[in-house]
């Protein structure tokens, strides 16, 4: 295929050039079809229309809009495809930030209204198709944004700026679709036919983009995952190092770097520990923590201490009991024996400490560890077989808050109603009931009580307790699928959880997992992953819609952000014109008040640097000369036909942009029309434009912060570099309790923080400063990679109290969450 004339003259590389030239010619290729089937639906639907149509009037319309469409649709293709290789032929023009519908050319300004009902029909259909588009094509779009950066020479793309993005085909769609001459009810049907015709097909044609990028070295094997964390998937296990696979990655959490920056565009944190990386993922994907590296890293503080464990387990054996049967536990353990062994040394250490017994699950009368006899590894499967059977026929509802210690206690009066008072379990056996006890407790502390999660808690104790026993590696594996089902189930009834977070899907599909657990579970770790799969499905989809509702209230504090810095920086060039010149008290007030609105309208619509600003700015110049001049001249009536107009387009109605006009444009700033009193009036009674009602000062500028403190500075310095996404928690009463939130977007122009909850919902609005304030008294915190389950956070609470009891110590305090 030729190339087109703006890709041969585009000012890029030779390399780049030939690459936009395979690109064009992709796309080219695909959209063919699509865009014949796009006129062919159009006429089908039209002609549906018209046997429908009410009248014969309306018949005869929709007649003739065939008619126009048959004789000009040959050119529609054509005009789209030479829009579309412009679009590519822009690549390095500078970028601003266009509507939708708008195309290469500017209008004259004095043409600019700011109502046209046609024009924003158009650009509202047009702006929510590719808004809908870019939504399902985020990540691909993400990926094309950043190659076409490295061909531009340039900062990445915005999704909004990608010349083969949605937003520039719907305004490629814009431009092509005029030339066939039709009206506008016609037209929005054209957008939604495209829409279902080609843009269906757009998310294949982004990703061969990227594809072909690829191949051709340019930016190979990028990843980029914007909010989205790595999802939790269930594994088997993780291998130790040098143990991989060929071709696998060693297995660590510190090789997972988010793809996802701040403001000034930086890796977002990726290099940090998980300790200190914020964490972004939303509900349910958070990273999970290695839990063997922690177990690793504990014991090594009490190596000292390995008699002390020794003689807690007086003949401890090394399988499920001392029959050497080994049906309970993994037949790879041996590859955790390091955190294993730190495990057993804590446990066996902490057990002598006379402040141990309410921690663990031990209660007075049992057995000494280790005297009674272990039952045989099937006897104790199939007694905990039966209790499961009560927990899945309905005993849980009795059970209220039911502990591990007590799933332990009715297994040994099970056991020993069947097999003797001296029935009992194995020494590791125990183990395994003590640390699930510690465990429990920790989740407890963090799971609301009362709460469908509570109950689901209780009926999944005996399941998990039977992986637990029959995995020896349970507790220093760094995934494992039960305690991924406990940590969803836990998570759902989070303390940090608000009343309007919780989701009913969720805590539905919830119940339904469980009890296929407790109804099939037997001993097959494929029952808890089909669970997990369901589960983080749900989540996939519910993140998903979250992003997508968090990504409307982004663009929403974007385009207030927008508005602020247009009124400041009207309101400044009013200052200095009323500073220079000092025109009467009145006018100072209409320039405030009326004509600064007309200055934020032409910054939002034109920009700073544009002809139509230029022109502004010497009217305002204009409007102080005449008047200063002396009262009793003659008003200027150009300057007084140009105010008028220019307050019409901002909404004035004819009557009050007449009355302003004439006290600009007269000497002295006066009107023997309308009366200052009966002026002031009317502008107190009208809205401000961008102000939807509210009341706010003619130039909105926060007052000046009081000096920060040392720490409060700190903070406000690490804030300025965090990630878009990080979770923060919130205390929200004097017992502590804390609300998760998500800092969707912060601007490091006006301050302004935006955060939204669990669901994308818009929380509400905070300046940085006011944060860093928070946070330096304790009051909000950010919520890190390392702490962001909630059953890593129980975990990491049980190993602190472990080894503080190992070291003689009383338990640790209970840390604050993340």
């Amino acid at each position: 295929m030729h190339p087109p004339g703006p890709l041969a003259t585009a000012p890029v590389s030779a390399r780049a050039r030939r690459l936009l030239e395979a690109l064009y010619a992709q796309y080219a290729q695909g959209l063919a079809d699509p865009l014949k089937l796009t006129l062919v639906t159009l006429e089908r639907e039209l002609f549906s229309h018209a046997e429908r149509a009410r009248n014969s009037q309306v018949q005869a319309d929709l007649y003739a809009e065939m008619q126009r469409l048959r004789e000009r649709g040959e050119r529609f293709a054509p005009r789209f495809l030479e829009a579309l290789a412009q679009e590519l032929g822009n690549l390095c023009e500078p970028r601003h930030n266009p509507a939708v519908g708008e195309t290469g050319g500017s209008q004259p300004f004095h043409a600019l209204t700011l109502v046209e009902d046609t024009e924003i029909d158009r650009d509202i259909v047009l702006n929510e198709i590719a808004r809908r588009e870019a939504s399902r094509c985020n990540t691909a779009l993400q990926l094309l944004g950043q190659r076409f950066g490295v061909l531009a020479a340039a900062p990445a793309f915005e999704p909004e700026h990608v010349p083969l993005g949605p937003y520039a085909a719907c305004r490629v769609l814009r431009e092509a679709g005029d030339v066939l001459g039709l009206s506008l009810d016609t037209q929005l049907m054209l957008y939604r036919v495209f829409e279902r015709q080609a843009l269906d097909r757009y998310l294949e044609l982004i990703e061969r983009a990227n594809i072909l990028l690829a191949h051709e070295g340019v930016l190979p094997g990028l990843v980029y995952l914007p909010y989205l964390g790595r999802a939790s998937n269930p594994r088997r296990g993780a291998r130790p190092p040098g143990q991989e696979r060929p071709g696998e990655a060693p297995d660590s959490n510190e090789g997972h770097a988010h793809a996802q920056g701040g403001p000034t565009g930086q890796p977002a944190h990726g290099g940090m520990p998980t300790s200190q990386r914020p964490l972004t993922s939303w509900t349910g994907q958070a990273p999970h923590a290695a839990w063997g590296a922690a177990m690793a890293a504990a014991g090594a503080g009490i190596t000292g201490n390995a008699p002390a464990a020794a003689h807690a387990h007086p003949g401890a054996p090394t399988g499920a009991g001392q029959t050497g049967e080994t049906g309970y536990g993994s037949a790879n353990d041996d590859r955790f024996g390091p955190a294993l062994s730190s495990l057993k040394e804590m446990l066996g250490v902490a057990r002598q400490q006379p402040n141990y017994g309410p921690l663990g699950g031990r209660r007075a009368g049992d057995l000494p560890i280790g005297t009674g006899t272990p039952v045989q590894a099937a006897i104790l499967h199939s007694a905990l077989g039966a209790l499961q059977s009560r927990t899945a026929v309905g005993e849980s509802a009795s059970h209220g808050r039911r502990s591990v210690a007590d799933v332990q206690q009715e297994l040994l009066k099970l056991l020993r109603a069947e097999h003797g008072p001296q029935a009992d379990l194995s020494p590791q056996d125990t183990d395994t009931f003590d640390l699930l006890g510690l465990l429990y407790n920790e989740i407890d502390r963090e799971v609301r009580g009362g709460t469908s999660a509570a109950e689901l808690l209780v009926r999944l104790q005996v399941p998990v307790v039977r992986a637990a026993l029959q995995d020896k590696a349970f507790f220093v594996r760094d995934q494992h699928p039960a305690r991924e089902l406990l940590n969803a189930v836990a998570e759902s009834g989070a303390t940090w959880l608000a009343e309007d977070d919780t989701d009913p899907q969720l805590l539905q599909k919830l119940g339904s997992a469980v009890d296929k657990v407790v109804t099939d579970y037997q001993g097959d770790e494929a029952v808890f992953e089909a669970a997990n799969h369901e589960i983080q499905a749900h989540y996939r989809s519910q993140a998903r819609k979250a992003e997508v509702a968090e990504r409307r209230h982004v663009e929403a504090a974007r385009g207030k952000e927008r508005l602020e810095m247009a009124k400041r920086l009207a309101g400044d060039s009013i200052e200095y014109i009323c500073a220079e010149h000092a025109p009467p008290k009145f006018v100072q007030t209409l320039l405030k008040q009326a004509w600064s609105d007309v200055l934020t309208l032409t910054l939002l619509r034109q920009g700073e640097q544009s002809e139509e600003w230029a022109e502004r700015q010497q009217a305002t110049d204009k409007i102080a000369e005449v008047t200063c001049q002396p009262a009793g001249g003659p008003p200027d009536i150009a300057l007084g036909s140009e105010v008028e107009g220019a307050l019409l387009q901002v909404g004035y109605h004819r009557d009050e942009a007449g009355a302003i006009a004439r006290r600009l444009s007269t000497p002295g700033g006066e009107d023997d029309v309308t009366s200052r009193t009966e002026l002031t009036a009317k502008l107190k009674a009208r809205s401000r434009l961008g102000e939807g009602g509210e009341t706010e000062p003619s130039n909105p500028r926060r007052p000046v912060p009081p000096s920060r403190s040392p720490a409060e500075e700190s903070h406000y310095r690490s804030l300025r570099t965090l990630p878009f996404g990080t979770w923060f928690e919130f205390v929200t009463n004097q017992q502590g309790d804390v609300r998760r939130q998500r800092l969707s977007w912060y601007s490091l122009i006006t301050d302004n923080a935006l955060f939204v909850n669990p669901r994308g919902q818009k929380i509400g609005e905070q300046s940085l400063d006011s944060l860093a304030r928070l946070m330096a008294s304790g009051q909000a915190r950010i919520v890190t990679e390392e702490k962001g389950r909630l059953i890593d956070r129980a975990w990491q609470a049980t190993v602190r109290a472990l080894r503080s009891l190992a070291g003689g110590g009383k338990p640790a305090a209970q840390e604050q969450p993340a």
